[in-house]
């Protein structure tokens, strides 16, 4: 019943919500957060605890900030997912250079995206799919109707979306090897196995490498972007900076590589970043992640 009804559900709240202008989404997701701040609860806790992690001089107007961000990132998810408008939707981003992808894309080795989950990443897929073709890793839910739900919203006609399993990867080394672009949010704590422990703001992370085994395996250009939430109607600004260097054959060394430009990248929006996300966790073993799947 649940895999009928949730699907519709779901649908219909994200179509409403997307019928709203973004202005109004944003101030809507900053009361949530208002809430989520006054409210005691975990997140709260986590998010101060990471942040301190990463700027021991943050203050209470930074940790505030934080918070009230995440709800304006959730509610301005319907709005990049139900809309198709590419035309409309780049408007709203400020980018002062797409040559940089059409040069790296014309080496035939195909590039991969990195982004942490800071500012509004759920942006990233739509508009960068409005130009090239994309496969995006994503960490499948545990319910699979759920699953099956955000695949079809977040795919596009140049977008497709690929869970974090065994199939994910090898469609991202077939899209690698078109000569077409992957996506990947690197600060997730992957299962165990397929990661190793690197500093991240100062602390051991598991951290993945898969990017690092991608690149080996097809060459491909690594660009680190992520897109700055501007005041509320303002639009986003793309911030972007492409890795000259191959990474290091060393995974511990390349994943230690990949988080030291994840920190660069949090830096220039700190309260823009998911830290109520725990990322120091101790990662889950592969085998109960596959039976929760099922």
């Amino acid at each position: 019943m649940l895999s009928f009804i949730g699907p519709l559900f779901a649908s219909a709240v994200f179509k409403t919500l997307a019928l709203l202008p973004l202005p109004s989404l944003q101030r809507i997701g900053r009361f949530c957060g208002w809430i989520t701040w006054v409210l005691p609860g975990s997140y709260k806790r986590n998010a101060a605890k990471n942040l301190k992690q990463a700027f021991p001089d943050a203050t209470e107007e930074m940790q505030r900030n934080a918070i009230l961000n995440v709800g304006i990132l959730f509610l301005e998810m319907p709005f990049w997912w139900i809309r198709r408008n590419d035309a409309a939707l780049n408007k709203l981003i400020e980018c002062d250079n797409w040559e940089q992808f059409d040069v790296a894309l014309a080496k035939g080795k195909g590039v991969i995206l990195l982004s942490p989950h800071a500012g509004c990443f759920e942006l990233l897929g739509p508009i960068y799919a409005s130009r090239y073709q994309s496969t995006v890793l994503f960490r499948p839910p545990r319910m699979a109707w759920l699953q099956d739900w955000i695949i079809k919203m977040r795919s596009r006609r140049l977008l497709t979306m690929a869970p974090a399993n065994q199939s994910g990867v090898r469609s991202l080394v077939k899209t690698l090897k078109r000569g077409h672009t992957v996506g990947i949010l690197p600060d997730q704590v992957p299962v165990e196995g397929e990661g190793v422990w690197s500093p991240f703001f100062g602390k051991p992370a598991y951290t993945l490498t898969i990017v690092q085994r991608l690149q080996s395996l097809t060459g491909a250009t690594i660009f680190i972007l992520a897109a700055e939430r501007k005041a509320i109607g303002q639009g986003y600004k793309l911030h972007y900076k492409e890795m000259l260097s191959p990474l290091p054959e060393d995974t511990v060394e390349a994943a230690t590589v990949i988080n030291q430009e994840m920190e660069n990248m949090i830096r220039l929006m700190p309260d823009q970043y998911l830290w109520g996300y725990n990322r120091y966790r101790q990662p889950k073993h592969k085998a109960l992640v596959q039976k929760k799947a099922e």
